[in-house]
């Protein structure tokens, strides 16, 4: 079998093909600039590093996959910049988001833009074929992550959010990118349409732990390893799973509790969080929250084993998994 890739010679090669689009020298450049300067604000490059991954189970030939995989993070990218926007965020991976550093004006028309070179990273598919199997999916994946923001935008002036409405949201606004990642990586390198679809499933799966997990690691991971203080949902009052699966779990009387924990402002920060912590905890909910980690991440892992690969192609890909998922511990 041909040498296959570590995840770090295939982020060299993702790099190289972002930096490849030229966004850097495009005119007008104070259109462009906020997307080279988006893009090279980094991150961990998950899913374009997916899609390849998943080419390489196919095939040691990731070539064709690369097109794929420069879209699937620019319009990621593109995402984050408007929903910054949206969010009033000042700041992105420590720096100054781009309608702070720039304008809003500047941040909605470079977004739109950013959108479209995304499509236009897919121009880069040879085969006709290929590309006519790749744009529903991709416009599918584009639709759903639009109306998993919105049912976020809408669940702010909602007080009944259920947990199942949570969680749909947030395959729809996270998942889905991180499963089309895996979906387009396996078709790219001529995988059957049944396997790429179990692929899908895979990447949703994890993109729905790797959600619950950072809602657990805001209230219970270490500050340094977390990258960003801890507490800061509690505080801004994001509904995530743990609040809401709280507020699912509790009696009437630390209901009322958790009320008025919610109102304390920035100058009660300790107790606010602090307090709804330990109601957390007498919920339940970070055991419930570990244990929905656990199923949907081995859920995950028993798709891939049943597609009846070489452990040899599989390992770089659960290698991964395994590193996204040591923040837990």
């Amino acid at each position: 079998m041909p040498t296959l890739r570590t995840s770090s010679e295939l982020l060299v090669q993702i790099e190289q093909a972002l930096h490849a689009q030229g966004y850097a020298t495009c005119i007008p450049e104070e259109l462009y600039a906020p997307i080279h300067y988006t893009l090279e604000l980094g991150g961990k490059r998950v899913r374009p590093l997916l899609c390849l991954l998943s080419a390489q189970l196919f095939s040691a030939d990731i070539r064709p996959a690369l097109p794929m995989a420069v879209a699937l993070e620019v319009f990621h990218n593109f995402t984050l910049l408007h929903d910054d926007l949206m969010d009033r965020s000042p700041l992105r991976r420590g720096q100054p988001t781009v309608y702070r550093k720039w304008d809003e004006n500047t941040a909605v028309l470079s977004g739109d833009v950013m959108s479209i070179e995304a499509y236009r990273a897919l121009e880069g598919i040879a085969s006709a074929e290929l590309l006519y199997r790749v744009f529903p999916i991709f416009n599918q994946m584009a639709v759903d992550i639009c109306r998993g923001q919105q049912y976020d935008m809408l669940f702010e002036c909602r007080e009944d959010v259920s947990t199942d409405e949570y969680l749909e949201m947030i395959r729809l606004k996270t998942a889905v990118l991180l499963g089309a990642s895996m979906r387009l990586g396996a078709l790219a390198s001529g995988a059957s349409a049944e396997d790429a679809e179990r692929l899908d499933e895979v990447g949703q799966k994890l993109g729905l732990a790797f959600q619950i997990q950072d809602d657990y690691l805001d209230v219970y991971g270490d500050e340094a390893t977390f990258g960003k203080p801890i507490g800061g949902d509690i505080m801004n009052a994001k509904k995530t799973l743990m609040l809401l699966y709280t507020r699912e779990q509790l009696e009437a009387r630390d209901l009322v509790e958790l009320d008025r924990l919610m109102t304390l402002g920035q100058e009660h920060r300790r107790e606010r969080i602090q307090g709804v912590t330990a109601l957390y905890d007498k919920a339940g909910t970070p055991v419930y929250a570990r244990a929905q980690i656990t199923r949907l991440t081995q859920e995950a892992l028993g798709i891939l084993g049943a597609l009846s690969l070489e452990p040899e192609r599989t390992a770089p890909l659960v290698e991964l998994f395994d590193s996204l998922a040591s923040r837990m511990s």
